[in-house]
């Protein structure tokens, strides 16, 4: 994956809080990628761990939504 690409993925992250269950409320953050998911294997996991690091974790404080364009 070149520089340029990741960059442009990381750029394209975007947050957005909004309900998700009828009794909880819970931060959704959408990722969206430019090309396949089997390009980005590592990047999901990345991510989980730097939420974490700051005290959010998947589907107990926070909700992560995935989407690729697949080109």
């Amino acid at each position: 994956m070149k520089r340029r690409e990741f960059i442009a993925t990381l750029g394209r992250l975007a947050a957005v809080p909004y309900a998700t269950r009828a009794q909880q409320s819970l931060p959704v953050i959408g990722f969206v990628g430019s090309d396949s998911a089997e390009l980005y294997r590592d990047l999901p996991a990345s991510l989980r761990r730097g939420l974490k690091e700051t005290g959010y974790v998947e589907g107990q404080n926070v909700v992560i939504e995935y989407r690729w364009s697949e080109g």
